[in-house]
């Protein structure tokens, strides 16, 4: 048995299993409702079912997209990093194509509708519990503006950029501008 905890609202099935945190790790097992015991690698395990508590990492999708002589980036109204600017992004659904999520999150957040065009790159590091992927996407239709999750949005050059919310946001510029270079 897994445990399964929604990574926004930190909800999971089992008494206890509310978390003030969604990365935080869960303190009870979502089948039995017994304390989880932390083992010395691993995952935890139930104390009153025996059970295996795994928490495999969180999806979410990003996109660089070209627009008006720059690249698209969204102010933040959610923490982390609230109030900085990032691209827009979220978290992949089970079961859904990771292109179709970046591509509804962009529309949430922009109002912009996009084609995720090809991937820049993956971007992980130890002790995170999220992997992001970058696409590079084109804009089809839709006129900028901040919407939900997003306190302004704007469109840079890549050497005008305003404070970035995270320190991985810069090398994925360089990654993706590298790329482009190359396809030239």
């Amino acid at each position: 048995m897994l445990l399964i905890l929604s990574p926004l609202t930190g909800e999971g099935q089992g008494e206890g299993s509310r978390l003030t945190h969604p990365m935080q790790q869960p303190e009870y097992c979502s089948a039995c409702g017994g304390k989880l015991n932390p083992q010395a690698s691993g995952p935890a395990r139930c104390s009153g079912c025996g059970r295996l508590a795994y928490l495999d990492p969180k999806l979410a999708a990003a996109a660089i997209i070209p627009y008006r002589d720059g690249i698209v980036l969204v102010r933040r109204a959610i923490e982390p990093a609230y109030g900085k600017w990032s691209f827009p992004s979220g978290y992949v659904n089970r079961g859904e194509k990771v292109e179709s999520a970046v591509e509804r999150e962009v529309l949430e957040e922009t109002g912009l509708h996009i084609k995720a065009r090809w991937l820049v790159g993956l971007y992980s590091s130890a002790g995170q519990q999220v992997v992001l992927s970058v696409y590079h996407a084109e804009v089809s239709s839709g006129e900028l503006a901040a919407r939900d999750e997003a306190l302004d949005t704007g469109s840079f050059g890549p050497d005008k950029l305003p404070e970035l919310a995270f320190d991985h946001d810069a090398r994925i510029i360089a990654d993706w501008q590298r790329q482009l270079r190359r396809q030239r």
